[in-house]
């Protein structure tokens, strides 16, 4: 390799160009003679001819070691220069794309092995003690260029080829704490494909090592997500979004391990709550009506909801409900309306996918009937439940406060109504919430309000009438469960009931608005609470 020409040679290698075992090694010292140096893509292209058509493993190094510099260009004074951005990219992305399938040559390992027991068998062999150093440098630098590089394609391709690269980690535990923090960092303040990317990357070392490494990645990703959620007003819901429902994901993969730390969590949560409810004291409140707060309740509700089917977590759903219920009762006044919507929401999504009834009506009602303003408020700009958690003063009195208040009650009122349309009590769950809707309608002289509240008085008191109408052809006793649960399961597995046609539409009026969460329609599962024990 030494009669090479300096482009095709090993101009840019470490001085230590040979390791005790006869093979080329990469080094980090003596970078002195490459000062002034220009790398072009005539010479990386050089380099990949020898490796790929004369098998020269030399070739290999130079362009390894061309690649640490690359990945530390900038943050450290090596004395390589690139001929032009072309060249620096040139060489980062044809080793990314390369480099994991020479290493598996050497090691004769197959391109579609992705066990990290297939490395560690190999740790004390010949092949692995030679081609170890190389491993070890293209993960390094990698993990280095993650930290250097801001375009967000670069990062994601970055992450991708560590992807394929994984099961080497094994080797080397301290790179891949370095891989785990680094790559959360990435899914929680990237965004787009960047933060996809990453997560993918977490959900995979999650899933490939052992449980402490699972333990890792679920207590740093639940701190970037609450570190992402201290903001006093919510800018990019949809990225939080993501990152809740990513979360809720990686808790998914070991349900017994990710129950703990909800439970140790939730347990936090009531402390404050038991505190602003003893004290009501300003600190207290703060603390509850903030964004870390709410999205943290907002995560463990996710979580019950994706495997209360599939674990035992009857418990814990009893305990998130006392706790929502305790953050109603100690916001009710008329600032704190986004936040208790956002606990309403939450209870019926606990309702909806248990099968559990959870009384709402009143909690929704109270907000319908508080006394916002007269006929003539003022007309503000917009507001969107969704982004905020306590009412600007100057917006209290304001129609558009109204607006937003009364059109989020009812799409909630209706989600709960929709919920137990089908079931055999629900005239009677809806006598009370018909007896207020009523008043209330009776005591408004706006059209446009009256129109809506009537429209939806009209519904219920159809579907009542229905229903009533289906039980008074049975014969079975309320005592009789398994015809209950039977009843009207049919059509409730359609959603053709008027009910759910109007209720369709609350939602497609709401979603322009930004006011439902999830930004799509949803109905109430189909399928009945499956409770089974996890097996530890």
């Amino acid at each position: 390799m030494k009669g090479e020409g300096e482009e095709g040679g090993c101009a840019f290698s470490d001085e230590d160009e040979t390791s005790n075992h006869g093979r080329h090694s990469v080094t980090e010292h003596n970078q002195g003679k490459n000062k002034g140096r220009v790398l072009t893509v005539s010479a990386i292209s050089s380099w990949w001819r020898l490796i790929k058509e004369e098998h020269k493993e030399a070739a290999f190094v130079c362009l390894l070691n061309a690649y640490r510099a690359a990945c530390h260009y900038g943050a450290e004074s090596i004395g390589l220069r690139f001929q032009n951005a072309e060249t620096f990219c040139n060489l980062v992305m044809s080793v990314l794309s390369e480099a994991d399938n020479i290493f598996r040559g050497l090691l004769g390992l197959s391109s579609s092995s992705y066990k990290k027991e297939a490395i560690l068998e190999l740790k004390d062999t010949p092949q692995w003690v030679n081609v170890k150093p190389l491993i070890k440098s293209y993960l390094r630098s990698t993990l280095s260029l993650l930290d250097q590089v801001t375009d967000t394609e670069i990062l994601a391709f970055a992450l991708t080829r560590l992807g394929a690269s994984l099961p080497f980690f094994a080797a080397f535990p301290h790179l891949l704490q370095r891989l785990i923090k680094t790559t959360i960092h990435l899914w929680a303040t990237g965004g787009g494909i960047l933060s996809s990317v990453s997560y993918s990357l977490v959900r995979d070392v999650a899933s490939l090592f052992t449980t402490d490494c699972f333990d890792n990645c679920l207590a740093k990703a639940f701190v970037a997500y609450l570190a992402q959620s201290r903001a006093t007003e919510i800018v990019n819901n949809k990225h939080l979004q993501f990152l809740r429902n990513s979360l809720v994901d990686l808790c998914s993969l070991d349900v017994q391990k990710s129950l703990s730390k909800a439970t140790n969590s939730v347990r936090q949560l009531a402390k404050i709550l038991q505190w602003g409810l003893r004290t009501k004291k300003k600190e207290a409140l703060q603390r509850i009506c903030c964004w870390e707060y709410v999205n943290c309740i907002d995560l463990w509700v996710g979580f019950i909801e994706g495997n209360i089917r599939d674990y035992d977590l009857q418990a814990f759903f009893f305990t998130m409900v006392q706790l929502i219920n305790g953050v109603v009762c100690l916001f009710p006044g008329l600032r704190y309306f986004p936040l208790r919507l956002n606990c309403i929401q939450w209870l019926n999504d606990l309702s909806n996918s248990t099968g559990v009834f959870i009384p709402i009506a009143s909690f929704v009602l109270d907000v319908l009937e508080y006394n916002i303003v007269g006929e003539g408020g003022k007309p503000r700009p917009a507001l969107f439940f969704q982004s905020i958690l306590k009412v600007p003063k100057n917006c209290l009195k304001s129609q558009t406060f109204q607006d937003e208040c009364i059109t989020s009650a009812i799409k909630q009122l209706s989600s709960h109504f929709l919920q137990w349309s089908y079931h055999i009590s629900f005239p009677e769950l809806a006598t009370v919430p018909l007896i207020r809707l009523k008043k209330f309608f009776e005591s408004k002289k706006k059209e446009s309000l009256r129109r809506v509240v009537k429209h939806l008085i009209e519904q219920v008191e159809k579907n009542v009438d229905s229903v009533q109408k289906k039980r008074d052809e049975v014969a079975f006793s309320p005592n009789d469960h398994q015809s209950v649960e039977a009843f009207l399961q049919f059509e409730k597995s359609s959603f053709s009931s008027p009910f759910s046609q109007y209720y369709r539409s609350v939602l497609e009026k709401a979603a322009p608005r930004g006011l439902h969460k999830n930004e799509k329609i949803s109905f109430p599962r189909q399928d009945k609470w499956k409770r089974k024990r996890e097996q530890v």
